[in-house]
This record gives structure tokens, C-alpha cells and sequence, in this order.
């Protein structure tokens, strides 16, 4: 079984360290000793605790947008966006996500996005890739 550090954990859940530590205290996260001695959560328990999330989860939920049939929404801030002639590059951070969307300069404009707006990103698509990080045995 996969099994992450505290830091790691809250990274995954987009929460802070002593978060994670406050869930393990009062019963919603369960920890386990790793080899070291070190306190460890289990991949399951990430698991479990992101399928508590309501659909988008907390950032989703504080700021509702329109709703929409796209499952994969990213709620979150609008970092930069760069605009030449014809297309513009936005770029959206949600939670520790990173999205980036290449879209017509004038939907940019009717939108009439600027770094530090809120937005949502939607992403359909036919072929979805999952990789491992390097040095990860499966």
C-alpha cells in the first residue's frame, strides 16, 4: 500500500501540514507509524477523505459559479494572461494546480480576464494519461 508523509498528504489535499495533523487528532484522518517511526497516512485514507469533498471542493464551494455538466472543474485564481494578435494563454491557479488554457483573444477579452479574477476551468476530453512521479515503483 502507497502510504505519504504528513507534508505529502497535505499537498495532495491542498491543505497545510498542521491541518492534516488537527484531522489525525480528532478522528477524521486515521495515521499509521511508517518503517522510521515517522507518522504516515495511507493512500486509501487521501482516498476516502477526497471522495468526502463535495463535487469541486472547498475552493468550488466557496466561490459557486455557473453550474455546468463538465465534471473536471477547476476553481481558482487567474494568474497571468498573455494576449498577441489572434490567441490569448491564460493561466488559472487552483489549489495546487496549475491549468492553462490557449483560447481566442477575443473570448479573453469578452471575458475580460485579468491576473488575480476568479475563474473556473473545464477540461472534456477523449484521452486522459495518468503517469507515476519518477522513481516510484508500482
Amino acid at each position: 500500500m502507497t502510504s505519504f508523509r504528513i507534508s505529502e498528504a497535505a499537498a495532495l489535499l491542498g491543505v497545510s501540514d498542521d491541518t492534516v495533523r488537527r484531522w489525525a487528532d480528532a478522528g477524521r484522518l486515521e495515521l499509521e507509524r511508517g518503517p522510521n517511526g515517522m507518522r504516515m497516512v495511507a493512500g486509501s485514507e487521501l482516498v476516502r477523505l477526497l471522495g468526502d469533498e463535495p463535487d469541486g471542493g472547498a475552493l468550488a464551494q466557496a466561490f459557486p459559479l455557473a453550474r455546468a455538466s463538465t465534471r473536471n472543474r477547476f476553481v481558482g485564481l487567474v494568474t497571468a494572461v498573455e494576449r498577441d494578435g489572434v490567441m490569448a494563454q491564460v493561466e488559472l491557479r487552483a489549489g495546487p494546480f496549475r491549468i492553462v488554457s490557449l483560447m481566442s483573444r477575443e473570448a479573453a477579452d469578452e471575458l475580460g480576464l485579468e491576473p488575480g479574477m476568479l475563474a473556473a476551468a473545464s477540461a472534456k476530453a477523449t484521452v486522459v494519461s495518468i503517469e507515476l512521479p519518477g522513481g516510484v515503483d508500482a
